[in-house]
């Protein structure tokens, strides 16, 4: 399996917090910790190594973590480091900027820059979903960069709204991913904040032009995900959406060897395949489960199931 788990609860409560400094030094970089939790610290790692990339979902108690010139000259990876929260809040200081953030904020930090940051000033529980990647592999230039350092950005609309449930989604399943998995992880995570950060500095010109075209597609790709109970969904009205021609939307699901319209009808079936495997939706009808997903026309749905699965959509409910 890919995921590697972590957590202090594998040994006494009073060794705890001494566990996770040696998690966080070993997966990270050596950081000083505090905690009003010391005496029993409850923490968990996820992580996915992903070649040069490595994305990691979080949970942890009260905590502060500090980087010192003292620390960053003993070691020092040369990293950028995404924080998306989950959950929780607290106060971020690097490079003269010190700034609150809370759930649904993106946080920038350099590793080459001393920086403290306090997570959880609660009694909540923090959860973070933290990207990892070499400074030379965010496809955007340095000094343009450091101006977003430790400055909160809001992922609640547009491509930042694509970028938190892309890494949410990552977090919650990351024990289904395999090393086939890891250059398109890799890629779309790269891409997607490098788009967002070159939104914020209005530096899109400076992003590759295989970056902003895999941006774009992660981004259409989400937008059908968000739309597919709409019967009128369809290419010309995704490629509007995007300000794109349709033959563009075309060339860019041509290169994975589908169609837009492909695409559309195997997400819908997907979604059905699911709400008639789940126990708990055994009281809807068949129509019902098609028509949420945007199937208006019962023959033509129980056809393409039957085309895409093997069995009509009565027989797959059975047989789950």
């Amino acid at each position: 399996m890919l995921m590697q788990e972590l957590t202090t609860e594998v040994v006494p409560a009073a060794e705890r917090f001494d566990l996770w400094q040696d998690i966080s030094a070993r997966t990270y970089m050596p950081h000083l910790l505090r905690t009003d939790c010391r005496d029993d610290f409850r923490a968990t790692l996820r992580s996915l190594p992903l070649g040069d990339v490595r994305i990691s979902s979080v949970a942890f108690e009260h905590l502060v973590s500090v980087r010192t010139t003292r620390l960053i000259r003993r070691f020092d990876p040369e990293v950028y480091l995404f924080n998306c929260q989950l959950h929780g809040k607290g106060v971020v200081a690097q490079d003269g900027h010190e700034r609150a953030f809370h759930a649904g904020d993106l946080l920038l930090i350099d590793s080459s820059l001393p920086y403290e940051s306090w997570h959880c000033m609660s009694s909540q529980t923090a959860s973070t979903v933290l990207v990892a990647m070499p400074r030379a592999v965010l496809p955007l230039p340095p000094r343009t960069v450091r101006r977003l350092l430790a400055q909160p950005i809001p992922l609640d609309r547009g491509l930042g709204g694509v970028l938190f449930r892309w890494l949410a989604d990552i977090a919650a399943r990351a024990d289904e991913f395999t090393e086939a998995d890891v250059p398109t992880l890799a890629s779309v995570t790269t891409d997607l904040l490098a788009s967002v950060f070159g939104d914020c500095l209005d530096a899109e010109d400076a992003l590759t032009p295989e970056a902003r075209r895999r941006a774009l597609h992660t981004r259409i790709r989400d937008f059908i995900d968000q739309n597919l109970g709409d019967p009128s969904l369809s290419p010309a009205g995704v490629a509007a959406a995007h300000g794109i021609s349709v033959r563009h939307l075309h060339q860019l699901f041509a290169e994975e060897g589908a169609t837009p319209a492909a695409w559309i009808r195997h997400r819908r079936l997907e979604r059905c395949r699911r709400d008639l495997a789940d126990p708990r939706l055994r009281a809807r009808s068949i129509q019902t489960v098609a028509a949420r997903w945007g199937f208006t026309d019962p023959a033509a749905f129980s056809r393409v199931f039957r085309r895409e699965y093997g069995m009509a959509p009565r027989d797959y409910r059975h047989h789950t």
